[in-house]
């Protein structure tokens, strides 16, 4: 008969860590629990199967770590306030004369949105229908949109016409998007066509400064972009865990926290 019950109350416990850090290593509970890894890998096994998470490789997590695709309407819809106070942020590393690239995505959309009176002089880049029709028309601002084939699910462009096109800029700062922050899969996004765009402007670009929500950690998207040591910034929000912020941490990667 299969058991849908959790066994115990070391179980209740690995429940307990998750809930607060929404990801648990196997070590870490061998150390917490006093019990070994055989017994622990027993724990998550049976917590998996009745439902309660999801295995990774040397541990768990709360939710499914693979991101569906979502269209880019719903996603402005999604957490709504940490991507206005991670956008206001992101304004604290833009100066005068800047020239920088701001990839498609809610956030980043966010980023254009509230950039328009703060700077006297800056060139912007941009994948981003939106993005674009938002910073069109001031005039303290030259904003270039790149050509290609239209991604309606994004609201942005790709393929070959955008690829060769961006290879022709260079940009000392790149305000990217993503899907998914994994520390093993890298940085992602739902699509690969989108990933593509995204190493391009990685490799044309001085600095990379990642924004997104702390959903987005510990998942992963269709399409990798990058390994997260290409990272140089990571802005997001109070809700990212204390493991998690350490761990990006140990990377090199400066992780801003938006108020």
């Amino acid at each position: 008969m299969k058991n849908n019950n959790i066994n115990n109350i070391r179980q209740q416990k690995i429940l307990d860590e998750l809930n607060v850090n929404h990801y648990v290593s196997v070590a870490d509970l061998c150390k917490k629990l006093t019990v070994s890894a055989v017994t622990i890998r027993k724990d998550l096994n049976h917590l998996e199967k009745i439902g309660k998470l999801y295995r990774t490789h040397g541990g768990a997590t709360r939710e499914s770590f693979i991101i569906g695709e979502r269209n880019v309407n719903k996603k402005e819809t999604i957490n709504v306030e940490q991507k206005t106070k991670i956008a206001n942020t992101a304004l604290n590393f833009i100066k005068n004369n800047d020239f920088i690239i701001i990839s498609s995505g809610t956030t980043t959309q966010n980023i254009a949105q509230i950039i328009g009176n703060h700077y006297e002089k800056l060139t912007i880049l941009t994948s981003s229908l939106k993005s674009a029709t938002l910073l069109y028309g001031n005039p303290n601002l030259d904003v270039i949109q790149l050509g290609g084939d239209v991604r309606t699910k994004s609201g942005s462009v790709m393929g070959p016409y955008a690829e060769l096109m961006i290879t022709n800029y260079s940009c000392n700062k790149l305000f990217l998007g993503a899907d998914g922050i994994d520390f093993e899969f890298g940085l992602s996004t739902s699509s690969t066509l989108e990933a593509k765009m995204n190493q391009l402007m990685i490799r044309n670009s001085e600095k990379v400064i990642v924004v997104a929500d702390s959903s987005k950690i510990g998942k992963r998207g269709f399409g990798k972009i990058t390994d997260l040591d290409k990272i140089h910034v990571l802005i997001t929000d109070d809700g990212i865990s204390s493991i998690y912020y350490k761990k990006l941490e140990d990377l090199g990667i400066e992780v801003v926290i938006a108020k």
